[in-house]
Parts: C-alpha cells; structure tokens; sequence
C-alpha cells in the first residue's frame, strides 16, 4: 500500500512551473502509483481554479492533465472539519482532509499551518521517503 498524501495548490503549481523540482518529482510519483493522493471535490475546485488563472498561462489540457492524475491515482474523501487554529482559513480543506485520513500534507508554506508531524514541505517529505526506504 502506497503512502497517503495531501498536495496543497502551491505544490501542484510549483510542479508545472518545473518540472525537474521536489514537487515535480512527488507528482510524478502519484502518477506512477507510488503515493497515493487524497483529496475531495473542495481540493480539485481549488486546483482548477488556481491553475487556470491567466498569470500562470497554464494551457487547458495541461491544467487538465494534472487533474486528472488526481481522480486516477487518488482516493477522494469527505474530509472531517476540525477546530484546529490556522492562519489562512482557506488552507483548512488540505490540512482537514491530511488529518481525516491519516495523510501526510505537502506544502510550500509551512508557516500556514500548525507544527505537526504530517505537514511537510517537499524537500523534507522526499528526504523523510528516502530515509524510510533504506
């Protein structure tokens, strides 16, 4: 059984901007199969709407691609809505669907959530994946 993630927007963003980064790489391993993604419609309206602002100029099969990964390599949940504090109210969908499912959540803002142990940036998840597997 593949581990569970969570993908926070700026990760999935930060993946197609480059495609030979940390998130690219983590992409690349739910696409394979390797990580199993967690998510719930909240999250893919998120994604959506995120990825088809102009500024990114994402094309549309390309925004729908990495979609798609989702829905074929993931599990869609209907998260549990915690009480937790958190700085940005709009990042609760990602860090309330992490915890319903006992997920770790990848972020490239740390400083949005609470120091937990299942909340990690790329560089520390593929760091903490590798050292499992040794």
């Amino acid at each position: 059984m593949s581990q569970k993630v969570v993908i926070d927007t700026n990760v999935l963003v930060s993946a197609l901007i480059s495609t030979k980064g940390n998130a690219a790489i983590i992409l690349g391993m739910i696409s394979d199969g390797l990580l199993e993604s967690i998510y719930c419609q909240g999250i893919l309206e998120e994604y959506s709407e995120v990825l088809s602002r102009p500024h990114f100029g994402f094309p549309y099969s390309r925004v729908a691609e990495a979609l798609e990964i989702f829905t074929l390599h993931g599990t869609p949940i209907e998260p549990q809505q915690s009480n937790t504090y958190l700085v940005d109210e709009s990042d609760r969908i990602f860090f309330d669907a992490a915890l319903s499912s006992a997920a770790t959540l990848i972020t490239g803002n740390l400083k949005h959530y609470p120091e937990k142990p299942f909340i990690q940036n790329p560089a520390g998840f593929l760091s903490t994946l590798s050292t499992s597997n040794e």
